[in-house]
């Protein structure tokens, strides 16, 4: 029991010590820019500047850094139930096809309307070609509930969404339309604001509940299916719920911001092995991890020097493969902490 004590105490102390990092994160997401700004006006202005400080730090780095933290820690809570559901390490949000689902509405959005895309409409297409792709999941899984349809239909989603996007861009006569096709892809938190903020917090929030709502059955569906309805789990209500979960908290993020990668898969191996790998200990550390993840690469994205601030996704792409790789060699984490 002393041991326990002990090792449930260190991570309690892990978990702090993460928030501390998005904390800090967050603060020099609120510094970072072109227009260098000092901390205390940056305080000021949070809290009833005026002027030309108030207006950078509340109208343009406040909704970027509260995106970049909500958006990443949802997407880093998804890959982790992604993980626990379907007992894959390699599972990730985009597995059930809703990240490329989103983003379809939108490529369709803007190939139809062009500029006239980027207000409101364009979070629109996203959404609902988001909930289309989610009704389609839920249809199939109520006739047939099982992790390995959810899987196969999953992917199935996706990759037909992906050939759609392909063929939109080869049919696209707008030079224009096709390049801001091919960097909204990419995921980017440029020229955000509260409005953003607005559309993607409230299903991210109704997703995550339900993420955390399936979070007691995760630790026993990691004993198989069979084992964990014998224990009482409800195996469709878990799925559905997760799956659910997982599909309006990224039609959030990827309606506001683009498709951002990799964050979903990082994130849960980052913290696993110091959480003895229990797929429902992890969905908090998952979320503060995803959530400094991506403001981190958004901070790169802001202070490298180039004409054009590059894509958040490919920065998470780089690091998070980067980070990724570090994990396989240091052998932090096996695939045996994923039963068959």
């Amino acid at each position: 029991m002393a041991g326990y004590s002990r090792a449930a105490r260190g991570r309690g102390w892990l978990t702090c010590a993460l928030a501390v990092v998005v904390l800090l994160l967050a603060a020099a997401s609120l510094l970072s820019g072109p227009v260098p700004i000092p901390a205390d006006e940056v305080i000021a202005a949070l809290v009833q500047g005026d002027g030309d400080y108030a207006v950078i730090v509340r109208e343009l780095r406040a909704p970027r850094t509260l995106l970049a933290v909500t958006i990443g820690g949802a997407l880093g809570l998804c890959g982790a139930a992604a993980q626990a559901l379907t007992r894959n390490p390699l599972a990730e949000p985009a597995v059930f096809g809703t990240p490329q689902a989103a983003a379809l509405g939108a490529v369709v959005a803007i190939h139809v309307l062009g500029t006239h895309a980027f207000s409101f409409v364009l979070p629109l297409a996203a959404f609902l070609g988001a909930w289309a792709s989610i009704l389609t999941l839920m249809f199939i899984l109520a006739r047939s509930p099982s992790i390995v349809t959810a899987l196969l239909a999953g992917v199935a989603l996706g990759a037909s969404c992906g050939a759609a996007i392909s063929l939109v861009l080869t049919l696209s006569p707008n030079p224009f339309a096709t390049s801001e096709i091919v960097f909204w892809l990419m995921g980017s938190f440029t020229d955000r604001s509260f409005t953003h903020v607005a559309i993607a917090l409230p299903p991210i929030a109704l997703g995550c509940l339900m993420i955390c709502m399936s979070a007691r059955s995760y630790r026993l569906l990691s004993m198989g299916e069979e084992s964990a309805a014998a224990a009482g789990v409800n195996l469709r209500r878990t799925m559905l719920l997760t799956t659910a979960g997982i599909g309006l908290a990224t039609a959030g993020g990827t309606a506001v911001t683009g498709a951002i990668g990799f964050v979903g898969l990082l994130a849960a191996h980052m913290v696993r092995s110091a959480y003895d790998a229990d797929p429902r200990a992890i969905l908090f550390p998952s979320f503060l991890a995803g959530a400094a993840l991506t403001t981190l690469a958004d901070i790169v994205a802001r202070s490298l020097p180039s004409a054009q601030e590059p894509p958040v996704g490919a920065l998470t792409a780089i690091i998070g493969a980067v980070a990724f790789l570090i994990l396989v060699l240091s052998r932090r984490w096996s695939f045996r902490d994923f039963p068959r």
